[in-house]
C-alpha cells in the first residue's frame, strides 16, 4: 500500500465536502502542501472565498504546509485589509478620488508579510487567522480562535485574541518531532509507520532507533 494519491480532489468516496486542498486552488499566491485537507459544511469552493482581502497587487502569500486539517468556516485575513493606524484617521480617502487622490502620497498601507501555516496543523471550526501570522508545525488552533500573533510549534491556542493553552508535548519531544519532520518522509515510509504516527512518541522513537544503520 502506497497511501492515498495526493492529487485526488475528493479522497473520501461519495463525499464531496472534504478535499485535498491543493487540487482546487486557483489563486497564484496560495500554496498548499500534499495531503492538507479542507472540510466544508456546504462547498469546498468556500475556502478561497474565505481568504479575504487577498489582492494581487499587494503580493502577499498564504502558505500552508503538508498534512494540515482545516475545518469549515476558517477565515484568513490578508494584508489588503490593513488601514493606516498611526495617522489621525484610518479612513482610506484616496480610493474614492474626486480630490482625495493624493491622500496617500508618500505613504503606504502597513503589511505584515506572508501568512504561513506549518505542517500537521489542525485549525478548528470558524477560526480566524490574521495577516502575517506564522503557525508552527503540529499546532492546534481551537474553534473560533482569532489568531493575531505567531503560534509556537506543537502548542494549542484558543480565544480572542488567541493565547497559548498548553504545549502538546515536552520541549524535548517537540525538538524530536521537529527534527524527524515525518511529513517530509516518502509516502511509503509514512504508510509503513502509520500506526506509530497515531500512537505515542516513545514507541515511534524506539522504532526509528531500531531502523538506524
Amino acid at each position: 500500500m502506497q497511501g492515498p494519491n495526493p492529487s485526488t480532489i475528493f479522497p473520501l468516496v461519495h463525499y464531496d465536502r472534504l478535499c485535498f486542498l491543493k487540487n482546487i486552488i486557483n489563486h497564484p499566491n496560495i500554496q498548499i502542501g500534499d495531503y492538507t485537507y479542507y472540510d466544508d459544511f456546504e462547498d469546498v469552493a468556500n475556502f478561497e472565498k474565505n481568504v479575504k482581502y487577498h489582492f494581487d497587487f499587494i503580493g502577499d502569500q498564504l502558505i500552508i504546509g503538508k498534512f494540515c486539517m482545516i475545518a469549515s468556516g476558517v477565515t484568513f485575513i490578508m494584508n489588503g485589509a490593513n488601514h493606516l493606524h498611526e495617522s489621525v484617521s484610518s479612513y482610506p480617502f484616496a480610493i474614492f478620488g474626486d480630490g482625495w487622490e493624493e491622500a496617500m502620497v508618500g505613504k503606504s498601507y502597513p503589511t505584515k508579510g506572508n501568512t504561513t501555516i506549518g505542517n500537521d496543523v489542525w485549525i478548528g471550526y470558524d477560526a480566524t487567522i490574521m495577516p502575517g501570522v506564522k503557525i508552527g508545525d503540529g499546532a492546534i488552533i481551537a474553534t473560533k480562535a482569532v489568531v493575531t500573533k505567531d503560534v509556537a510549534p506543537y502548542s494549542i491556542v484558543g480565544g480572542n485574541p488567541a493565547k497559548e493553552i498548553k504545549k502538546r508535548f515536552s520541549q524535548e519531544e517537540i525538538d524530536f518531532l521537529l527534527d524527524i519532520q515525518w511529513w517530509d518522509w516518502p509516502v511509503e515510509k509514512i504508510t509503513k509507520h502509520i500506526r506509530l504516527l497515531t500512537g505515542n512518541i516513545q514507541e515511534l522513537r524506539r522504532q526509528l532507533n531500531k531502523e538506524l544503520p
